[in-house]
């Protein structure tokens, strides 16, 4: 196999133990890369330790949704990625991958570093046209290099919107923390999207959400949407392996809270990226990752058993 991938011998090391992917209509996808961090490196090996921590979810049924992926959702184990070449191949090789899945699965990939989603939604935009833009992270990523260097995971939003993927008005930013210049922190809002910094949504959870969904739901509507989630968007008590922890987070609850009430929009495919295992401890990190997923999946797989007609107003 290929740099950077793992061989997958029986069920117990795919997510959930679920089926190889074959004609499911969920389809979850490694993409294990980290050549593009700025800080610690790992996040090639999150992929693998998701997929272990889900395996604790296998036999159950969402609490909040009522179903349960397994017989939805279809392993395509981790692209066969270069790990050693230019960023710009590598995302080029994902676009490729992640293409031929998108045109028949709802897609749930695991990073790897946050310079894969650009490529990600290269295939998305190609496929559904301009999207939305959900973004759960503590940085903003929107600096127009990467400490010099032309493109990074620091810098995958400014690009995404610079190149017309995702539409600058319906593009949301969630807990923001992480310390830079104002250009750069603000470049989403001054572009007339959201962002809800983490420190507007300290203390609130539950129905003291509730505004802030509703804020959201109102922008995005029936825009196909795609979600971003990079697990540093979590305070470092609920998600300490990750390679750039910023304190003064998102709660576990919090996030949850948000996926699961951000379900009815007509979200297309997420990610969930920066899990790195070697810096993680009593597998916190990779365990939230997983639950993250978990729901968004079960979010997406109620709503399909319901109809296609519970979009988001």
């Amino acid at each position: 196999m290929g740099i950077g991938q793992f061989a997958y011998a029986n069920n117990t090391n795919r997510f959930l133990a679920v089926a190889e992917l074959a004609d499911q209509p969920f389809a979850l996808c490694g993409v294990p890369y980290d050549g593009a961090v700025s800080h610690r490196p790992g996040a090639r090996f999150g992929p693998q330790e998701i997929r272990r921590a889900s395996l604790m979810l296998c036999d159950g049924i969402h609490p909040h949704f009522g179903v349960s992926p397994l017989a939805h959702l279809g392993d395509a184990h981790d692209m066969r990625l270069p790990n050693a070449s230019p960023l710009s191949e590598v995302r080029a090789q994902i676009q490729t991958q992640a293409a031929v899945l998108m045109a028949k699965h709802h897609c749930i990939f695991l990073g790897g570093d946050h310079s894969v989603t650009l490529a990600l939604l290269r295939a998305a935009r190609a496929q559904h046209g301009e999207l939305a833009l959900i973004h759960f992270d503590a940085h903003c990523d929107t600096w127009q290099d990467h400490f010099g260097e032309p493109s990074g995971h620091g810098t995958w939003t400014y690009e995404a919107l610079q190149e017309g993927l995702a539409s600058p008005a319906h593009t949301v930013q969630i807990g923001l923390r992480s310390s830079g210049e104002r250009a750069a922190t603000e470049y989403v809002q001054d572009q007339g999207g959201l962002i809800f910094t983490a420190r507007a949504l300290r203390g609130l959870d539950g129905a003291a959400l509730q505004p802030v969904i509703r804020q959201i739901r109102e922008r995005i509507g029936k825009r196909p949407c795609y979600l971003t989630f990079d697990i540093d968007c979590l305070d470092p008590a609920f998600a300490p392996g990750t390679g750039t922890p910023e304190p003064g987070g998102l709660s576990s609850s919090q996030a949850l809270t948000l996926l699961e009430e951000l379900a009815p929009l007509n979200l297309i495919g997420m990610d969930c990226v920066e899990v790195a295992p070697a810096y993680d401890h009593a597998e916190l990190t990779s365990m939230a990752a997983a639950t993250l997923v978990w729901t968004y999946l079960c979010g997406q797989i109620a709503k399909s058993l319901r109809g296609s007609d519970s979009h988001a107003a």
